[in-house]
């Protein structure tokens, strides 16, 4: 069968419109990012709604899956909030919070390690091991990961007893950096060894998941929460922080509320302590990390070192 010649401009048909040229197009958008991401390690705090929706904890499964396949070195660090509270109702444990912390007695701290590492984090390895023998489940107890002291809850001015939840004091990133090395994706429950006690101590997923971007030195820290991000006055507006340098988010903590502490001090010690960006995004929306990550807008709150700001998302 004859074929038109490609340098035969009069016979030549019009080239038809592709349906897939949107595609290729959001492709070539990622790009820049997949080349600036290329390699560098990013720790993903995993909570909030997308924990207990099917379809997000699919799509945050694809999204990790996609960032390793990608070049990058994802890390998974997850609490349980909502897991836990549900099987201390079960045993009939009261749920109580201070200063946006859960209270842990001896009893609820069973609890809490039994529904992270046995349950959340088993459930998490599985979804992402669906596409390939990719993720590896440790906790904080695993090879010294993670030490902590007792941590105590300031209230008023007062140092208040909270029970079994502990201050991070030490971060051994051997045993996740071999995983990294050998492909594999952590994907760590938020329970730490003591370093002085024998005890096994509940810490505060934000608090272990932006010490442990610290110590790994990793290029981003994301939190996935159930908002937007941070709002500049909310309840009076909606609008969205979309950056701000470290110093700037200081100043706002006192004013945050207190679910949205842990997470924006997790974010202010990540850049402090060589992480370059921290971000708060959405859990709500399918594939928001992907969305933050390869995309020119970028979907929640950016905090850089104040050395970096520069009024642009990276």
């Amino acid at each position: 069968m004859s074929q038109p010649s490609p340098s035969d401009k009069t016979e030549q048909p019009t080239a038809r419109k592709h349906t897939a040229q949107p595609k290729a197009r959001i492709l070539i958008e990622a790009l820049p990012w997949l080349t600036r991401h290329h390699g560098k390690t990013v720790v993903i705090k995993f909570g909030g709604n997308a924990m207990v929706d099917e379809e997000l904890k699919a799509a945050f499964a694809q999204d990790v899956v996609f960032l390793r396949h990608a070049g990058l070195r994802p890390v998974v660090v997850h609490g349980g909030g909502p897991q836990i509270s549900a099987q201390l109702d079960r045993h009939g444990l009261v749920s109580e919070f201070k200063a946006g912390l859960r209270v842990t007695t001896d009893d609820a701290m069973d609890v809490v390690r039994m529904v992270l590492a046995g349950q959340v984090q088993r459930e998490l390895v599985g979804l992402l091991n669906q596409h390939g023998p990719l993720a590896v489940g440790m906790t904080g107890e695993d090879a010294h990961l993670m030490s902590a002291t007792k941590h105590f809850a300031e209230i008023d001015g007062e140092q208040v007893d909270i029970g079994r939840v502990g201050q991070i004091t030490d971060i051994d990133t051997g045993a996740i950096k071999a995983l990294l090395d050998d492909g594999r994706i952590p994907v760590v429950s938020s329970i730490a060894r003591s370093s002085d006690d024998g005890h096994v101590y509940n810490v505060n997923a934000d608090t272990a998941a932006a010490a442990l971007a610290a110590a790994l030195n990793a290029e981003t820290l994301m939190v996935l929460t159930d908002v937007e991000g941070l709002y500049a006055d909310w309840p009076n507006s909606d609008e969205v922080i979309s950056q701000l340098g470290a110093s700037e988010l200081e100043k706002l903590l006192p004013e945050l509320a207190s679910g949205m502490v842990p997470k924006m001090q997790g974010c202010l010690h990540a850049v402090r302590n060589g992480v370059t960006t921290a971000r708060v995004i959405d859990g709500r929306v399918q594939h928001s990390i992907l969305l933050e990550i390869f995309t020119d807008e970028g979907i929640g709150t950016m905090v850089v070192p104040d050395a970096k700001q520069e009024g642009e998302h990276q």
